[in-house]
């Protein structure tokens, strides 16, 4: 009886994080605290869905990456939890300060990183996340900067993600063809290269899901047409860091 009295204690403290649950994004989601303006864009985004996709943690590490207003910021920090973290990466080109007071104000557990270099430090993140910018990483360059390349980013993801860990790839899905000037004309990326890109930099493809997918979009039209805004055919992708 002793031996089982603490046996029970140490199998609890070597259990793994508790995964969070799709009813505690309801929750997340109905945070008072939360803008008008992220709450519109609940409808065409699924967040709920996307969520219990990606395999959040209680007590995990994500690295927000390109974070614009943190829209998913404030989800992924409700989701780990109050022992968890959020990195929410920002250029200067994208940030303003007034959202982001307040989504800082409420979670206590976001750090925001506001800088031309978003690298990761070794090791220490269990998950990337990314919303619609992945495609970002092959814009053409414009005039007057030099962005880090597409293969710096990754290679950068690659050595950030404990080994385990996961980075998640949401964006919207374009034609195949010139990764460079698709993305720079109609802000897509053909899901193939996606895959392609992330496979080159070590990582595995553990799933996708199709919550995102909407067949009325034949992928010809830029992202911000008004006939199409916020209705694209979008793609989610889950990749393992061996």
């Amino acid at each position: 009886m002793k031996l089982a009295l603490i046996a029970l204690p140490l199998l609890m403290l070597c259990a793994p994080p508790l995964a969070a649950k799709p009813a505690d994004f309801a929750r997340v989601l109905a945070d008072p605290a939360r803008s008008a303006d992220n709450r519109a864009m609940d409808e065409g985004r699924d967040p709920a869905d996307v969520l219990d996709f990606a395999g959040l943690r209680r007590g995990d590490v994500v690295a927000d990456y390109s974070a614009g207003g943190g829209y998913y910021t404030e989800l992924l920090a409700s989701a780990v939890g109050a022992k968890g973290k959020v990195l929410a990466l920002v250029g200067p080109r994208y940030y303003k300060a007034d959202p982001w007071d307040k989504l800082r104000a409420a979670h206590a557990n976001v750090t925001l990183i506001v800088s031309p270099n978003l690298d990761l430090a070794p090791r220490s993140v269990d998950m990337v996340f990314t919303h619609l910018v992945f495609h970002d990483l092959f814009l053409p360059p414009r005039s007057g900067e030099t962005p880090p390349s597409a293969e710096h980013v990754l290679a950068n993801w690659f050595a950030a993600v404990r080994p385990g860990g996961h980075v998640i790839v949401a964006d919207h899905a374009g034609p195949a063809g010139d990764v460079s000037q698709i993305a720079g004309s109609l802000h897509r990326i053909d899901p193939a290269a996606a895959q392609a890109a992330m496979e080159r930099a070590g990582f595995v493809l553990e799933g996708k899901s199709d919550v995102l997918h909407r067949s009325a979009d034949d992928h010809t039209l830029r992202v911000f047409d008004p006939v199409l805004r916020g209705k694209t055919d979008r793609f989610v992708m889950k990749f393992r860091r061996p």
